[in-house]
């Protein structure tokens, strides 16, 4: 049996395969192994004959304590390699996926060891793409991600950033550390059962700050990330949900899968959101408010730049309140509306004040949270707040926190 050729130390559960193409990002699936490793799971390398040139298959077998397989019909293994490989594993990822690999998993080609692997899985494969910014936007590509998203293939990334050519654009392999957090977060899925337990579902969901323009130069705005907001489309789209992600400007790459609406001020997100959920209110399951609305705007945009004279009085109008608009416009209970309330407080007091902004509004839940926790890191606390009960949730990263927050919001669903 192949168990026999892996490392006896090794913990049987949970097992991934890590694939492992030839991109020039092989280097950063080292960190992915070891965090993993770290993690408690067991890790069973797999590399095609490329990858080989970019990583040395020994870094990885001692990562991981197991053999680094390369070879579809290696005499040194009894039986078939590839389906032995695949019963095992509760989950294969391929880091990093090439536009090739994808192109031939699409096409249903399993002319080598990792392909054949991925063909003979029944559990769930997710692929972390790297490619030239071009190769990403080519059509051809286009279509094999959407094939491969139709077969239930789910994708980590790409983001936007720097290539080895130098060049910037939507194609470079997401971080490492993000990479082991989403097969972590798959992985506890798994255990639990829960998968795809969103499919047919509707979501929409805001995201990182609005922007409201003084002049050509300045602008009123806020410290959101964004980065909660895209963990729960990311979590959401992971789980079978069709995604609208609204988003203001943010430094993050836009997640594929789902549809990203990109907007600046507070008055585009409320036309994005109308837009999204129809006259009705009724072309989404939920809307996840977590982008950070500005709740003013100047009441003059200067055509020029204003200059220096001295002390200068700012007159600031308010915005609309858009989750209460469409908190009071409700009807039946559809969407179910989750807000999110961001203050200086905690404890009862933190509590306390998001309960008042869920009667205000006129929703079904609110993330609470304190300043002090929230801005530009990748871990929060957060206490989730009903008309009845709260709970207050640990330091975890915002992805585990998306999860968490997808499993209380599933049973509220119509």
């Amino acid at each position: 049996m192949l168990r026999a050729t892996m490392s006896s130390t090794a913990p049987p559960q949970p097992t991934v395969v890590l694939g492992v193409c030839g991109s020039i990002a092989a280097y950063k699936v080292a960190v992915v192994a070891r965090l993993l490793v770290k993690a408690g799971v067991r890790v069973m390398p797999v590399m095609t004959r490329s990858a080989t040139k970019m990583l040395g298959a020994p870094t990885l077998a001692g990562i991981t304590g197991n053999r680094v397989h390369v070879d579809m019909f290696d005499p040194s293994i009894a039986g078939e390699l590839h389906v032995e490989l695949a019963s095992e594993a509760d989950l294969i990822a391929v880091v990093p996926a090439t536009a090739e690999f994808l192109s031939a998993l699409a096409t249903g080609r399993a002319d080598d060891l990792l392909r054949a692997t991925v063909l003979c899985s029944e559990g769930p494969v997710m692929v972390a793409p790297a490619m030239h910014p071009r190769m990403w936007a080519h059509a051809a590509t286009l279509r094999n991600v959407a094939a491969l998203r139709a077969d239930g293939v789910e994708f980590i990334g790409p983001v936007f950033g720097e290539v080895a050519s130098g060049e910037v654009g939507e194609g470079r392999m997401s971080e490492p550390e993000a990479i082991a957090e989403a097969i972590l977060a798959r992985l506890a899925q798994v255990a639990t059962g829960a998968h795809r337990d969103f499919d047919g579902r509707q979501l929409v969901v805001t995201a990182g700050p609005t922007v409201e323009d003084l002049d050509p130069a300045r602008y009123l705005s806020n410290r959101s990330s964004g980065k909660m907001g895209y963990a729960i489309a990311a979590a959401a789209s992971a789980r079978g949900a069709q995604v609208t992600l609204i988003s203001g400007p943010v430094a993050l790459g836009a997640p594929a899968g789902m549809n990203i609406v990109h907007v600046r001020s507070a008055r585009e997100m409320q036309a994005a959101l109308d837009a999204a959920l129809g006259p009705e209110l009724t072309r989404a399951d939920a809307l996840v408010m977590a982008a950070a609305v500005a709740d003013y705007r100047p009441g003059e945009v200067h055509a020029a730049k204003m200059k220096r004279t001295g002390a200068t009085t700012l007159e600031l109008v308010p915005n609309p309140d858009i989750l209460a608009g469409i908190g009071g416009r409700r009807e039946g209970g559809k969407p179910v509306l989750v807000g999110f309330a961001l203050e200086t407080v905690s404890g009862d007091a933190l509590i306390c004040a998001a309960r008042d902004k869920l009667n205000k509004k006129r929703v079904d839940l609110i993330v609470a949270n304190s300043a002090s926790d929230a801005f530009d890191g990748d871990d929060n606390r957060i206490v989730l707040v009903s008309r009845d009960d709260s709970e207050e949730l640990p330091r975890a990263s915002k992805r585990v926190l998306a999860d968490q927050l997808l499993d209380r919001l599933l049973p509220l669903l119509p």
